[in-house]
Formats: C-alpha cells, sequence, structure tokens
C-alpha cells in the first residue's frame, strides 16, 4: 500500500519554474522517507554500502552546496571535502535535516539570483563553464536518484511506500 505518494508538480509556466519545481519535489521526497522514524531507523543502513536514510541526507546537503554556493554562486569550496553518507552518531538527526533544508534554502537563493537559465555558472567544473540550467538537471537527477534510494530503504524499515 502506498502511503506517501504524491502528484508529480503541474508547473509548467516557464524553464525556470518548471525545473525548480521538479528540483524541489525530489528534495521533498528525500525528506519525508525521515518523516516518522526513529533515530534508529533512519540511521540504519540496510545495503552493503553502508547506506541510510540519514546518510542520502548529509550528502544530498553537500551536494547542494557545492553544485549552487560553490559552483553557480561562486562560494568557497575545500578540495578535500568529501560528500560522505556516514554520519557521526554523535550528529543529531534533527541537525541534519535542518542542515539539508538551510542549504535548499541557499540553493534556491542562488538560483532566483542567477535567475536565468542560459546564466553560466561561476566556477567551471572540469574547465567546462556550464549553465544554470546544466545544475538545476545534475542536481535534480542526483536528488531523484537518491530518493529512490530512500524509497527503498523506507519500505525495507516499516513498509512505507510512495514516491
Amino acid at each position: 500500500m502506498e502511503t506517501q505518494r504524491e502528484s508529480v508538480p503541474r508547473v509548467d509556466t516557464g524553464e525556470l519554474d518548471t525545473a525548480l519545481a521538479f528540483l524541489s519535489f525530489a528534495r521533498h521526497c528525500v525528506l519525508k522517507k525521515a518523516d516518522g522514524l526513529s533515530d534508529t531507523q533512519v540511521r540504519r543502513a540496510l545495503v552493503d554500502s553502508g547506506t541510510s536514510i540519514l546518510g542520502l541526507v548529509q550528502h544530498l546537503t553537500e551536494a547542494e552546496r557545492y553544485w549552487f554556493g560553490h559552483h553557480l554562486a561562486g562560494g568557497d569550496w575545500e578540495a578535500d571535502r568529501e560528500f560522505g553518507m556516514a554520519v557521526p552518531p554523535d550528529r543529531a538527526v534533527t541537525e541534519v535535516l535542518r542542515d539539508y533544508q538551510a542549504a535548499i534554502e541557499e540553493s534556491d537563493r542562488a538560483i532566483r539570483a542567477a535567475g536565468n537559465p542560459d546564466q553560466p555558472v561561476a566556477i567551471p567544473v572540469e574547465g567546462t563553464w556550464h549553465t544554470l540550467r546544466w545544475v538545476i538537471a545534475h542536481m535534480t537527477s542526483e536528488t531523484a536518484r537518491h530518493a529512490g534510494h530512500a524509497d527503498i530503504l523506507r519500505e525495507q524499515l516499516d513498509g512505507t511506500t510512495g514516491r
């Protein structure tokens, strides 16, 4: 039985609005997979890679800041910083979730500041000056892929399904 099913966005008012609606939808799908789980459940790795729902959230937080904060907006980034999924046991679940929500808000401000899908990034990606359009498409696919992972983990944890 699907208990978390929601319709995909119906926004079709312009390229940027539509792209941002689908990115926001994917982000929300990730966050809701943590809803109602205990601390133990949200941290529990159910696959050999060690992936947990909380680890996915932490990973996506870093990805948001890297792509939108660093590449798009030109913010500083430590070259050796990892996009790890191992959440330290002393890091509170609420802190990880709040950090993701803050990263999303920061990203959305950077997207709106850029404003135009043709806007080139401030910092090239491996020598290529991609556009805001490309960064949004990349992060939407990255977030949606991990939302799918979170779907499977959540179903294994308590049977909850749905996008």
